[in-house]
């Protein structure tokens, strides 16, 4: 079994959230080898359907680097 965790993470429920603007879950993932923070807020769609929104920071505090058309046009579907 593979210990390979990039292009992986988790999400686990936040152990404060102090307003309604801070995220109720909280994880980190890795991502074409980068560590990523993960936050997100689960809410419900017009149709009570569970949606979760998702906020990635880098962990080393760089900007992330921006797609590029050739990126979006090499997507498996």
């Amino acid at each position: 079994m593979s210990n390979n965790n990039d292009n992986r993470g988790g999400l686990w429920k936040a152990k404060e959230q102090k307003t309604d603007r801070h995220p109720n879950l909280t994880g980190k993932a890795t991502i074409d080898g980068v560590e990523y923070f993960v936050a997100g807020w689960s809410n419900r769609d017009g149709g009570n359907k569970p949606v979760v929104s998702l906020s990635f920071t880098r962990k080393d505090g760089q900007p992330a680097k921006a797609g590029t058309v050739d990126d979006i046009e090499d997507l498996p579907f």
